[in-house]
């Protein structure tokens, strides 16, 4: 890994930001039960995706505005969104996009 890689890694630990791996393609960090997923590109990252959450049968649920509501929506399952939920999840991505931006 790079030192840029290393020192973005460094500052998304210190805002409680946990890497949890899962596939090859794509870095996943977690938050307070909300999660991003950030592409791999070659020894750095890439785009961020939409945030959301880990769903139980290991897929994602991203987070998405109805009208005036936010929702957690994946494949087969389909989730008001609670406004405590919908404000982590935004934190996070926004949080992700400082760090991945700024470094």
């Amino acid at each position: 890994m790079t030192e840029k890689v290393l020192g973005q890694l460094a500052r998304m630990a210190e805002m409680g930001i946990e890497l949890i791996p899962a596939v090859e393609s794509h870095f996943v960090f977690a938050r307070a039960g909300c999660v991003v997923v950030v592409e791999r590109k070659g020894d750095g990252f890439g785009g961020v995706g939409s945030p959301g959450l880990l769903v139980e049968d290991g897929g994602f649920a991203a987070l998405v505005r109805r009208g005036e509501e936010d929702w957690f929506v994946g494949r087969g399952e389909s989730r008001r969104a609670g406004k405590d939920e919908a404000e982590a999840a935004r934190r996070l991505f926004t949080d992700l996009k400082a760090v991945l931006d700024n470094c």
